[in-house]
């Protein structure tokens, strides 16, 4: 004898444990602060120098030449502006270190941006621009190098001519 269809019950719902959720929630936002904490420390800031601080004593032996200004696009969607040029030694000493004062000037002359950096030399071209240190290749009496200084970002307020470029500092041996 069939007593008709029968019914079958179902499991009641079982609350959901969100805990190990918000556990991998955490995990991936601590991981993720310290991944961007690491990045922003490693990254040199831009050093600003007065915009009459005195230039070095043996950067009269050191004449910039062929300065070409150039730009290119970065993964941001940014501009990044390149400034090459040519240094000679012609100086006694051998070199070691170099650092540049650049200063952007806006529309009106006034400086609309002030860095100072260590001078990068081109160590190649070919497959791509290699720069290194001048105390990786030092220039010794009589040397000369091309160069290459990197601005990422240049202010808005830039004219777009070229730079005022100053040797602060050298180090000689």
């Amino acid at each position: 004898m069939s007593t008709g269809p029968q019914l079958i019950r179902t499991a009641e719902p079982r609350e959901r444990n969100w805990l190990p959720l918000a556990i991998a929630a955490a995990v991936v936002l601590a991981v993720a602060a310290i991944a961007v904490f690491v990045v922003e420390h490693g990254r040199s800031k831009p050093t600003v120098a007065p915009i009459n601080a005195a230039a070095d004593p043996y950067a009269a032996n050191l004449p910039i030449t062929n300065l070409v200004l150039s730009e290119s696009a970065n993964l941001a969607g940014g501009k990044v502006t390149y400034v090459d040029g040519h240094i000679a030694n012609k100086g006694s000493q051998t070199v070691t270190g170099i650092s540049v004062q650049v200063l952007f000037r806006d529309p009106a002359h006034e400086v609309a941006q002030n860095e100072t950096q260590p001078l990068k030399l081109i160590r190649t071209r070919e497959p791509y621009v290699d720069l290194q240190s001048v105390a990786d290749a030092p220039l010794k009496p009589g040397d000369e190098r091309d160069f290459r200084l990197i601005f990422d970002p240049v202010t808005q307020d830039w004219d777009g001519a070229y730079p005022e470029l100053r040797i602060l500092h050298v180090q000689t041996r």
